[in-house]
């Protein structure tokens, strides 16, 4: 249940008592509790991903809260691409497995054409491992050095052209059971496999890049010709699940001369 916000007025401050010193205390607009709770409820399954959330009137009464405050807080939801909205059927919660989503943190677009014309990526299992993590890896997965994860190595082409190189790290325990016969056996997207198969849903992504050359083991992966100095935007994310909690790194190599990273700000 939604908590009234209390007042900032302090009684005792107008009489110059112990209160009259301190700031007054700082409190989220309401909309924003109701976000929180809804996420709570995202974050403990409640509703699982493609399903309906209940109407704006059913979650009001719920909360205590007018059916306003609700609209926002759904309406931040919606933006952050947690919900979706379907007009005439209800708010859903949003899914790697719906085509406007598939590869939402994907940002590689070809120089030429569409991406829709390349059609989906071929993906090529390289290796499939249980391992310990490695002191890097640890840290951006929030675990401990030599805890168990599992990695992930594959070649994504488009079009038949080997583009991305691709080394993915997920913590072992949420991933129990994850092969590279399971992956090639899932016809969407990894993210989709993830959150169908394990309960992991990556709801946002930071990204580090920068520029750098190909070796010869890449080059290989890449069908990049030998001597050929072909730069590659090295993308290194960090992919989180509901409360930040962070459930895999993906460092990924991409080929820059058919291809280029697009981002839209706003």
């Amino acid at each position: 249940m939604a908590q009234n916000i209390p007042s900032t007025e302090s009684s005792g401050s107008a009489a110059g008592g112990p209160s009259a010193s301190l700031p007054a205390p700082a409190f989220s607009p309401l909309y924003q509790q109701i976000k929180g709770l809804i996420l709570q409820s995202l974050q403990a399954g409640e509703w699982k991903p493609g399903e309906s959330i209940p109407s704006e009137i059913d979650l009001a009464g719920r909360f205590r809260v007018s059916q306003g405050t609700v609209r926002k807080a759904i309406d931040e939801l919606a933006a952050e691409n947690l919900l979706v909205r379907r007009q005439g059927k209800g708010t859903f919660v949003a899914t790697h497995a719906e085509r406007q989503v598939q590869y939402r943190f994907l940002r590689l677009q070809p120089d030429s054409g569409a991406a829709a014309e390349e059609g989906p990526a071929q993906r090529s299992i390289i290796d499939c491992r249980r391992q310990r993590a490695s002191a890097d890896v640890a840290r951006a997965l929030a675990l401990r050095s030599g805890d168990a994860v599992v990695q992930v190595r594959r070649v994504l082409a488009f079009a038949g052209l080997p583009t991305i190189l691709e080394d993915i790290w997920l913590p072992g325990g949420p991933f129990k059971g994850l092969t590279a016969e399971r992956i090639d056996g899932h016809q969407g997207p990894t993210y989709a496999l993830f959150e169908l198969e394990f309960g992991v849903r990556m709801v946002r992504a930071e990204e580090k890049i920068r520029a750098v050359l190909a070796d010869a083991e890449q080059s290989r992966l890449l069908a990049i010709a030998a001597g050929t100095p072909t730069p590659l935007l090295s993308v290194e994310r960090i992919a989180y699940t509901y409360s930040d909690t962070p459930m895999e790194l993906r460092r990924g190599l991409y080929r820059t001369d058919t291809h280029h990273y697009r981002n839209q700000l706003s």
